[in-house]
């Protein structure tokens, strides 16, 4: 990666990110949202009662550390040690906060020392599937396959200011709601629907790994099915 072309869905034209803005109960913290998907930021523009704005910037990228989360020494258990940092939620079982324990200890990732982040976009269904698999309900392979679901793309987030910096306005595209509210909502259904066929007919088998058996140390940071 050198020169990106990314998109941020808003309701406002921003011309100039700001740093150290936002929510930090986000996937990955307090940053800068975008995709490299202009389709994919119009939907996340719209809301129910207004048209938005899709956002186009270049990013210079090639003296930024970038934390890809679908390099080779990631697993889905690296981006969900993050998502448990910053997302809020009810860790309703003992399971739940033990999981959530065992993640910070063994995956946790140190992001202060990147620029930006490249991984999953974990939507509010999304995120019901990993709270799925921390309180036991599905394996660690229905998981994987659940955020394949819905085609949500990744997500781009500026971090550091140096990321801020390296970020220039090219312009923006209106974002109709008439339009892409209801693809928004017929992503977001599919995902649902998908999921619930990938839970209904999967058959557990001895290969299947579930939170327990991580808890428990029963599986090493080099199994092949973690890949």
């Amino acid at each position: 990666m050198s020169n990106l072309t990314l998109f941020h869905g808003s309701q406002q034209i921003i011309e100039t990110p700001l740093f150290a803005y936002g929510k930090t109960t986000n996937d990955y913290g307090q940053g800068f949202y975008c995709t490299e998907h202009l389709d994919l930021a119009k939907e996340w523009a719209c809301t129910e009662n207004s048209d938005g704005f899709a956002n186009r910037y270049q990013l210079e990228s090639k003296n930024l550390n970038i934390l890809n989360l679908h390099e080779d020494q990631f697993n889905t258990l690296h981006w969900l040690s993050i998502l448990v940092s910053n997302r809020t939620f009810d860790l309703a079982t003992p399971i739940m906060r033990q999981a959530v324990f065992f993640l910070k200890e063994e995956y946790s990732i140190n992001l202060q020392k990147y620029d930006a982040i490249l991984g999953y976009r974990a939507d509010d269904s999304y995120f019901a599937f990993a709270k799925m698999f921390l309180s036991n309900q599905i394996s660690y392979s229905q998981l994987s396959k659940a955020m394949m679901l819905g085609a949500l793309g990744d997500q781009f987030v500026l971090k550091s200011k140096k990321a801020f910096e390296a970020i220039t306005f090219t312009g923006f595209e209106i974002a109709p709601k008439s339009e892409f509210l209801s693809k928004k909502i017929q992503r977001m259904n599919k995902a649902k629907e998908d999921f619930h066929k990938l839970i209904d007919n999967y058959s557990i088998t001895e290969e299947d790994l579930f939170m327990t058996d991580f808890i428990l140390g029963k599986v090493s940071k080099n199994d092949a099915r973690l890949r």
